[in-house]
């Protein structure tokens, strides 16, 4: 069933440049039926959001600054929040953002059941990011429409894959180990259920951190695992499964 969710952005906290890329990406998840931005429009800095508002159909809501160096926009966006939860008309929220100060509103939402979903830059602190069910980096977003854009550009521009994060060993081995939990008795792991729980223990993370749009061939590029198609029962799908090579098996990290 397709999650409806609230997306309550931060104006004063996200960059106007990708809002486009940003409500698309959510659209993958499900059903945008609440869209509303936090800020003071009275400030000419969020002049540039005004456009890209009526061209996502997104609610701006007006919240001055009452008091220098407080966050007004934060307590907005929390008491919405709330109401919009036992209102009962969502099932999920998406909170655009990159401030930790929405760290205890994640959690509240996720124990009353509400699947929680992130975006905000690499900045974000982790109790955020570790708090919401999935986070996704701007930077993501950045990178698909640069890569798109750089397709008939000259040769030597910087392009986006000079941003693209190199996975670590450290990182091999935690999903060598996350397949391992799921894997049967031969050390073979279906890739959905290995994917799931990847997302369960780090909610960033995404293989698009690592230049790669799915997790199939960022497991295939790393010369630890081996990957097998397999048809279903009726023959109609190929599953991937993925396993720990023989030789890697004895090395350090390795969970038996």
């Amino acid at each position: 069933m397709d999650l409806n969710l609230a997306v309550l952005i931060d104006g004063d906290n996200i960059p106007s440049a990708y809002v486009k890329e940003m409500m698309e990406e959510i659209a993958k998840y499900g059903n945008p039926t609440i869209k509303r931005i936090y800020g003071d429009w009275t400030n000419p800095r969020l002049s540039k959001w005004k456009n890209l508002l009526l061209e996502n159909a997104i609610t701006p809501i007006q919240q001055y600054g009452y008091t220098q160096g407080k966050n007004a926009t934060d307590s907005a966006m929390i008491i919405d929040a709330m109401d919009i939860l036992y209102s009962g008309k969502v099932n999920g929220f998406c909170i655009v953002s990159s401030d930790s100060d929405f760290t205890r509103l994640a959690t509240r939402l996720r124990e009353a059941g509400m699947q929680v979903f992130g975006i905000g830059e690499k900045k974000t602190p982790n109790p955020f990011i570790v708090a919401c069910d999935k986070f996704i980096y701007i930077e993501i977003l950045k990178n698909q429409l640069e890569e798109d854009e750089s397709t008939d550009e000259p040769k030597g521009k910087k392009n986006a894959k000079q941003r693209i994060d190199k996975i670590t060993a450290k990182e091999i081995r935690w999903i060598s180990n996350t397949i391992q939990d799921v894997a049967d008795d031969d050390g073979w792991a279906f890739l959905g259920d290995v994917g799931s729980l990847l997302q369960k223990k780090r909610p960033n993370f995404d293989s698009r951190n690592y230049g790669f749009q799915k997790l199939t061939p960022l497991i295939s590029s790393i010369k630890n695992f081996e990957v097998e198609r397999r048809e279903d029962a009726k023959g109609r799908h190929k599953l991937i499964y993925v396993k720990l090579k023989e030789k890697q098996k004895g090395k350090v990290g390795y969970r038996k």
